[in-house]
């Protein structure tokens, strides 16, 4: 893994867009009550990136975090802030998350809604946009340490018969937007 950076990019008090099921607006709330009980909907997206091996880069959510800590995930899942397009939002959690300084050319494949609940300690609700993006072998990589504890390449075959295995040690969205894009969009990975 390439050396860590530290830096707080995001927390409780951080505001969030609320959305009926077609993804409309209907306000904004904080992330904390956002995630609470069931959870209300709200914004998100997903970015899996590849390499030219067609490697997907996975990361492991540091265990801090309120909802999966410890959970192994798609490169890039978080929410767009208050007047942000989705373009400039995942810009700007690849560089938040993984410092990565230069633009990443990514492409929207699909949008669902899902909700999932952690033990008793809160829920996921989102309308989720799902992006892919292919990056070179010399892209530079430093794992934000407050938000990553680990990262790694994986084959595709290799993280199915993983998450096959193993299901419990990863995420939820992650486990369903893997099980679509193997499914649905064979040729954008």
């Amino acid at each position: 893994m390439n050396t860590a950076f530290h830096t707080t990019v995001s927390s409780p008090n951080e505001e969030l867009i609320c959305v009926d099921d077609n993804g409309q607006l209907i306000g904004f709330k904080d992330k904390a009550r956002c995630h609470e009980g069931t959870g209300i909907r709200h914004l998100a997206f997903s970015i899996f990136l590849f390499n030219p091996d067609g490697d997907l880069l996975l990361q492991k959510r540091h265990s801090s975090k309120l909802l999966w800590g410890g959970f192994w995930s798609n490169t890039v899942c978080s929410h767009p802030r208050r007047g942000e397009t989705m373009a400039i939002a995942t810009q700007r959690r690849l560089k938040d998350e993984l410092n990565i300084e230069s633009s990443v050319s990514l492409k929207h494949l699909y949008t669902f809604n899902y909700e999932a609940a952690f033990k008793d300690i809160g829920s996921e609700n989102e309308h989720c946009f799902v992006f892919v993006g292919h990056v070179e072998h010399d892209l530079h990589i430093r794992p934000n340490d407050t938000e990553i504890s680990d990262i790694k390449w994986i084959s595709k075959q290799q993280l199915t018969e993983d998450i096959e295995a193993y299901p419990e040690t990863y995420t939820p969205w992650f486990k369903m937007e893997w099980h679509k894009l193997c499914q649905e969009f064979k040729d954008d990975l």
